[in-house]
């Protein structure tokens, strides 16, 4: 870029190139456009933490109250195997969701819609399962929320869990049914990215109560 000099000597300041100039708007867009990605994250982190303080307290309140009082206690009424199969269950969703956003990012719409159904219908799997052992547990061993201190926690805490899934399921089939009608390209897989952050987060819940809630008092009973 040149700088002009005038008949009368005086140096006269550098004209600004209008291509540059569209290039700094250009650029300042694209920072706004990845700023609102972050946004939703970082939103959906926030959200995560402030769960993770929720389940962290209800987990606290269980371990300080699950063996006092009257039974019956988490060993007597616990099904360890039936309930690993609901883990599992859980845990293979969170493959199916890694599966479906990968579909979503290589605009691969069929198995997008799989993978979406296949992880809400193991959802429902794992919530059906949740409650056949709720009703098992008050009707055989007649265990419920008001029966003792066991129970009061218990129930609170693995019944927010299951609500926190059965909202999960809600989203990935609002997911689903969006797709058959609009279908979600690469540009939008930020919403399938988010949904499977929120999903993983409940997975990974589960495994904590799992091992705090379910397999540590019954090891503590051997």
């Amino acid at each position: 870029m040149a700088t002009a000099i005038s008949g009368h000597g005086q140096v006269l300041e550098p004209a600004h190139d209008d291509g540059a100039g569209h290039g700094d708007d250009h650029g300042h867009e694209e920072h706004h456009a990845s700023m609102g990605v972050n946004t939703i994250k970082l939103l959906m982190w926030t959200f995560i933490a402030s769960e993770c303080l929720l389940f962290g307290t209800l987990i606290a309140a269980f371990l300080a109250y699950f063996n006092h009082g009257i039974g019956p206690h988490p060993h007597e009424v616990y099904d360890i195997p039936y309930t690993s199969v609901s883990a599992f269950v859980l845990l293979l969703s969170s493959l199916t969701m890694v599966l479906a956003l990968a579909a979503a990012q290589s605009n691969d719409q069929r198995q997008l819609r799989i993978w979406l159904v296949a992880t809400a219908l193991l959802g429902m799997v794992f919530i059906g399962g949740q409650f056949f052992e709720f009703t098992t547990f008050k009707t055989h061993e007649h265990v419920w929320i008001d029966t003792n201190q066991f129970g009061s926690t218990f129930f609170l805490l693995t019944g927010f869990h299951g609500a926190h899934v059965t909202l999960g399921v809600v989203w990935l089939l609002s997911l689903w049914m969006y797709s058959l009608r609009r279908g979600i390209p690469p540009s939008k897989s930020m919403f399938v990215e988010v949904a499977g952050l929120y999903w993983h987060f409940v997975d990974v819940v589960w495994i904590v109560i799992f091992t705090v809630v379910y397999l540590a008092p019954t090891a503590l009973q051997h």
